[in-house]
Order: C-alpha cells, then structure tokens, then sequence
C-alpha cells in the first residue's frame, strides 16, 4: 500500500499489506530484519539532511530502522492515524507518552481500572514528580466530567479496562475534555484497532501494548503510540533520546502476526461470548465480565463504539481464590501466564497477572477480587473450550472455602 492507494479498503486488508511494500528488498515478499545499529553515507552533506529529517533514511537504531518503521506504518494504517511511533513495551509506550507532556504542577483525570502498571504511574511514579492525579470510578461518567471540568492537561482512558473490561464512552469523554483544552490518550489494547478506533471519536492519541493482541504469538515485546503527526513527533523525540527502542527481531515478529489480527479477532470475539454465556450459568461462577453480555452495565455503549465485543473476559468464583488454586490447574487448553492476546487461550488471577504490582488491599480498592480470573480466548474451537472450562469447575473439591 502506498499514498495512492484508496483509502476505503477494510482493515483485514490492510492488516495484511499495509506499511510493507517499501520495505521489501530484493523482491522478496516478506519484511527483512534489519539489524544493523548504523548506517553508511558517503556524502556528508546528505547524511547530515538524513540526521535532521530533512531526508528519509535512518542514521542509528536507537532513533529508526527500517523493519521498526514498517511495522509503525502498519499500526497507522490501522488505526487511522496521522503518524505512529512505536517502543520496547506496552509500558513504555504509556510512560513515555505521559512523560512528553506532562510537567510539575500539571493534572490528569483517570480512572480507577486501568492496567495495575499504569495504576502505578499514576498512583506512585506521577505523584513524585509533582503532577496532580485524579482517579475517578469507572464507568461513572458523571465524576469524570466533573473532575475534568475542574481542569486537567490530560485524560487518560483505558477501554475496556485490564481485567474487568469495563467500557467508557469515548466521545462523550473526549467531548468534556476539548471543553477545558485536554489531551485525551486512549489505551485500545484489549479492544485492538479491528474492533475500535477510538481517533474517529476525536481522541488525541492511541496507545498500545502491541506484545498482546497485536502480535498474537506471545513471543514479541513491543508498544506503540498512533495520533497527528505533531503529537507523535513529540512522543517519537522523547523516546529516541530516552532510549526505550523497539527491537527489529520483534517488530518482524509483530508484522508477522498483525497479518492474521482480523482473523484471530474473529475467531477469538465469537468464542468469547459463547463462554461468557456459558460461565453466567455455572453454579461455581459468581460474576462474568463480558461486555458482549446484555447485562453488562457497558454492553450499549460497546454496541455504538466498538465492532465486536474483544476476546476477553473475567469472571470471580464464588468460593474464592481458594477454588482459584483448585480450577486453574485442571484446565487443559489454557496457559496459566502472565500475558493475553495469545493464540493459545490464556488464563490467570488479576494477583499474578495484570496486578501483581498492587497489594490485596489495593486490589480490593479498585473493584478487583482475589478470586476474579482473567480469561484471554485463543482461536481455539469454541466448544473445547467450553467443555475444558466445564470439567475444570465441576470437578472442583467440595472442602474448597472461601479465602
């Protein structure tokens, strides 16, 4: 895909041949991976337009590389952006994207259910610095638009939320927040840009953890930032001189497998509300998280703002994480690890995964139970799925008690 290709193609599409064929050598079909730290000019007059940006070419790893920037024009493609820039980790596309804008003295209006790292920058890393933080409920929009009519330089929104996958109304937010001139960063990890785009509701920036759903193979780290070109400059100039790069191995990987997104997604969106449906009647299940359920406080505000409802879901197990202990070994085709977004169908606690950083009692404090389970749906056939989950529960020790 190149600048005259129209723009009206789908995003399956794209997710596979956008970003790539300039970045192809010797006719192969595929991206290379370039490893090189540097790159020769002879003319030093040009490198020198190179190294100012006047030119297009790279100088050093740290600030560019070929197989890194295909797989930004991928992501911008995607996401419908201006530009995109891209970092080591998730963590580091949040931190650093923060860090560019914000000063001391400065506010920010979140809420309470993000992501336990980004939880912690606002709870302990922002603070130190001098820069005021208000966490307002989830899903309670009223509090977040009184909080940020009070003035703030950014709101940060994380849709559907890391477990809980509560949902916000991006552009009812985003319309409080041009009222007072904010900057409005949305974290789409979970949603993935097939199924949102959250820049169409006027959001500044877009954040990813590229290593989850966007990979899909649990084998590359990576992060990225899509927005106007003047933010991402920003961000990028930041990023380059604080050194948090991505690496080409991984960006090659993240290319790889943002090819098969829309297809993953598909599958991954479909078999989770089949299970969400299935966990509601489960008479060890306590309470399912699913947006795609009708129940779910944010399921019309995921109908209007979202394609499909994502491939994740929670649910918290009525004899607590004591049956937590007893059901996540039985399960056969799930990973119990620490990530999401995976093929393979992945499973763990809030505790061990999304917010190991927090204690239980600020666990408690955010809405999130030690006995709440964070369910990732692979591409596995749906009904596996259904009846691995099945015998899991229902062979669970009548001694198992409530912790």
């Amino acid at each position: 895909m190149n600048q005259d290709t129209p723009r009206n193609i789908q995003r399956s599409t794209k997710a596979v041949w956008a970003g790539e064929k300039e970045y192809r050598a010797h006719g192969a079909t595929q991206v290379p991976v370039v490893h090189s730290v540097a790159y020769t000019y002879d003319d030093l007059d040009y490198w020198y337009e190179v190294a100012v940006g006047n030119e297009k070419g790279h100088i050093y790893g740290r600030n560019t590389n070929p197989t890194v920037e295909s797989f930004e024009q991928k992501i911008k493609e995607l996401e419908g952006a201006e530009a995109a820039t891209s970092f080591s980790t998730g963590m580091a596309a949040i931190s650093n994207s923060l860090s560019t804008f914000l000063r001391p003295g400065d506010r920010i209006v979140s809420m309470n259910d993000t992501y336990g790292g980004t939880n912690k920058i606002f709870s302990e890393f922002l603070p130190q610095l001098n820069i005021n933080v208000t966490l307002c409920e989830t899903g309670n929009h009223e509090e977040i638009e009184k909080e940020v009519r009070k003035g703030c330089n950014i709101l940060y929104l994380e849709t559907p939320t890391n477990p809980t996958v509560k949902i916000t109304d991006i552009e009812r937010m985003v319309k409080v927040a041009k009222e007072v001139g904010a900057l409005v960063f949305v974290d789409n990890t979970f949603a993935t840009p097939i199924n949102q785009n959250p820049l169409e509701y006027g959001v500044d920036l877009v954040i990813h953890s590229a290593t989850k759903f966007l990979g899909g193979h649990a084998d590359a780290l990576g992060g990225a930032a899509c927005g106007n070109k003047d933010l991402v400059e920003k961000i990028f100039h930041y990023r380059e001189i604080n050194g948090a790069t991505m690496d080409p191995m991984a960006a090659y990987l993240l290319l790889r497998g943002m090819k098969t997104l829309h297809l993953r997604l598909k599958q991954s969106c479909e078999s989770a509300l089949k299970i969400a449906e299935f966990l509601e009647s489960h008479e060890q299940v306590d309470k399912v998280f699913y947006p795609g359920l009708k129940n779910h406080p944010g399921h019309d505000i995921a109908q209007r703002q979202m394609r499909q409802f994502g491939g994740m879901l929670s649910f918290s197990m009525k004899d607590g994480l004591e049956a937590v202990r007893d059901f996540l070994p039985r399960l056969e085709f799930a990973n119990r690890a620490a990530n999401l977004g995976a093929v393979e169908t992945t499973v763990g606690p809030a505790r061990t995964t999304s917010h190991v950083e927090n204690t239980p009692e600020e666990r408690a404090a955010l809405g999130i139970p030690e006995s709440l389970v964070r369910y990732s749906v692979g591409i596995e056939d749906a009904d596996d799925l259904i009846n691995d989950l099945n015998q899991a529960l229902s062979n669970l020790p009548e001694t198992t008690t409530k912790t």
